[in-house]
C-alpha cells in the first residue's frame, strides 16, 4: 500500500475514531450523566433521561446527511471532513466544562441537548463519508479490506471509549465519577480530535477518483441535472435497503457498546470498573477480527459474505438473553460471544452501503439511509433493551433485532437481483 495512501487512511480513519470515541463515551457514562443533568429519586429513570437525549442526537442524523452530504457530492469530500472533527471538537469540550443542574437548573440539559444535537449533525456526515471516501480510494479488489480498515478504526474509537472510562473509574470512588469524572473522557476526546483535524487537511479529494469503477454508463446517464430527491427517488429501493442494512447492523452495535454496559451497571448494580474492563475486552476482540472480516468479503464476494453473516447475527442475538440477572459472569460470556457477531455485522455493512449508490449521489444517499437506519433504530436499542427489561418483557427484544437483521438480508437480496448493488461482486 502506498505511504500516500496508508497516511490517507490514518488522518481519515483517525478522525472517524475520535467521532466513535466521543459519542460512546456519552453512552457508557450515560448512567452517571444523568443524575448530573436529569436528577431524579429513580437512577433508573435518569440514566434513560440521558439515553434519551443520546436517542435524539441521532434524530439530527438526517439533517447531516441531506445538508452536507449534498455539498460533499458537488463540492468535494474534504472540507465536510473537517467541518464534521471540527463540530465534533467543539461541542465535546462545552460538554466537559457545562455545569450541572443544580448550579444552571434546566438549562444545564438544554445545553447537553444542544451539544448532542450538533454531534449528531456531525456523526450523520462522518460515518457515511467515511465509507464512501474508503471505497473510492480502494483498488480493485480490495473495497472490502479498506471498508474493514476503517470498521478497525471505528473499533479503536470504541476501545478507546471503554479503556478511557475503565481507567477512570480505576483511579477515582464512584462518588467522584458520578460527580465530576465523568468529564475527564470528554476532555481527552476533544484533545484528540483536534490532532486529527489537523492531519485531515492534507487528505486528498476522492469525487472524481480514478479508482472508482462502480458508475456505469447508465449511472453516468442518471448524473444528469436533477434535484437530490429526485435522484434519490429513482434508487427507492437502494436507499430502503441501506436504512436497514444500516439498522440491523447498529442495533446491534449499541446494543452491545451502550444497552448492556448500562444495563448492567443500572439495573443489575454491577462494578463499573469490570464493567468497563469486559466492554473494553469485548471491543478488543472485535478489532482484532476486521481483517479476517475483510479478506473473506474481498474473496468470497461481499454480497454472499454480507447475505450469509447477516442471517446467522438473526440467530446468534438471542444469547442476550442469557444475562437476565446480576453475574458478572454472564454478562462477560454474553459480552465476548457477541464479539464475532459484531465483527461480522459492523465490518461489512458501511460498504454494503456505500455499493448501493453510485459516485453523485453516493454521500447524500449513503448519508440519509444510515441516518434513518440510526436514529429509528440504532440509537434507540439501549432505550429499547432497558424498557423491556423494566417491563418484564427482556424476550421480546432479539425477536426485534432478529427481524431486523432478516428485513435487511431479504431487502439486499432483492436490490441485488435488479442491479442496484454496484460494487465487490
Amino acid at each position: 500500500m502506498p505511504v500516500s495512501t496508508r497516511r490517507a487512511l490514518l488522518a481519515l480513519g483517525g478522525g472517524n475514531a475520535v467521532e466513535w470515541y466521543d459519542w460512546m463515551v456519552y453512552g457508557l457514562l450515560a448512567s452517571s450523566i444523568g443524575p448530573q443533568f436529569f436528577p431524579s429519586s429513580n437512577p433508573l429513570s435518569s440514566t434513560m433521561s440521558a439515553l434519551a437525549v443520546f436517542a435524539v442526537g441521532f434524530a439530527a442524523r438526517p439533517l447531516g446527511a441531506v445538508v452536507f452530504g449534498r455539498i460533499a457530492d458537488r463540492a468535494g469530500r474534504k472540507g465536510v471532513m473537517l467541518f464534521s472533527i471540527g463540530s465534533m471538537v467543539s461541542t465535546s469540550l462545552v460538554i466537559t466544562v457545562t455545569p450541572t443542574h443544580a448550579a444552571i437548573g434546566t438549562w444545564a440539559g438544554v445545553i447537553l441537548l444542544l451539544c448532542r444535537i450538533v454531534q449528531g449533525v456531525s456523526t450523520g456526515i462522518e460515518a457515511p463519508l467515511n465509507s464512501t471516501y474508503a471505497v473510492e480510494l480502494a483498488p480493485e479488489g480490495h473495497t472490502a479490506r479498506f471498508g474493514a480498515i476503517m470498521g478497525m478504526y471505528v473499533q479503536v474509537g470504541i476501545v478507546g471509549a471503554s479503556l478511557v472510562c475503565f481507567g477512570v473509574s480505576s483511579v477515582m470512588s464512584q462518588d467522584a465519577l458520578d460527580s465530576w469524572g465523568w468529564r475527564i473522557p470528554f476532555a481527552i476526546g476533544a484533545l484528540a480530535g483536534g490532532v486529527f483535524l489537523w492531519l485531515r487537511r492534507a487528505l486528498p479529494e476522492t469525487l472524481e477518483s480514478p479508482h472508482d469503477d462502480t458508475d456505469t454508463k447508465d449511472d453516468a446517464e442518471d448524473a444528469a441535472p436533477a434535484g437530490p430527491w429526485a435522484e434519490l427517488a429513482r434508487r427507492k429501493l437502494a436507499l430502503l435497503t441501506i436504512v436497514f442494512v444500516v439498522a440491523g447492523a447498529q442495533a446491534i452495535n449499541y446494543t452491545w457498546t451502550t444497552g448492556l454496559p448500562n444495563l448492567a451497571r443500572t439495573t443489575h448494580h454491577e462494578d463499573s470498573s469490570a464493567v468497563f474492563a469486559i466492554t473494553t475486552l469485548s471491543g478488543v476482540l472485535v478489532g482484532c477480527l476486521y481483517p479476517l472480516v475483510g479478506r473473506i468479503a474481498d474473496r468470497s464476494r461481499i454480497s454472499r459474505t454480507f447475505w450469509i453473516s447477516r442471517l446467522a447475527t438473526a440467530a446468534l442475538v438471542f444469547i442476550v438473553l442469557v444475562y437476565q440477572g446480576p453475574g458478572l459472569t454472564r454478562f462477560t460470556v454474553v459480552m465476548l460471544l457477541g464479539a464475532p457477531v459484531l465483527a461480522f455485522t459492523m465490518g461489512l455493512y458501511n460498504t454494503v452501503a456505500a455499493t448501493l449508490m453510485p459516485m453523485h449521489c453516493r454521500v447524500t444517499g449513503v448519508g440519509i439511509g444510515y441516518a434513518v437506519g440510526v436514529a429509528g433504530f440504532g440509537g434507540t436499542a439501549p432505550y429499547v433493551l432497558l424498557w423491556f427489561q423494566d417491563h418484564g418483557a427482556a424476550a421480546a427484544f432479539p425477536v426485534y433485532v432478529a427481524v431486523l437483521c432478516l428485513l435487511s438480508v431479504l431487502l439486499y437480496r432483492l436490490a441485488f437481483a435488479r442491479g442496484a448493488v454496484r460494487a465487490g461482486d
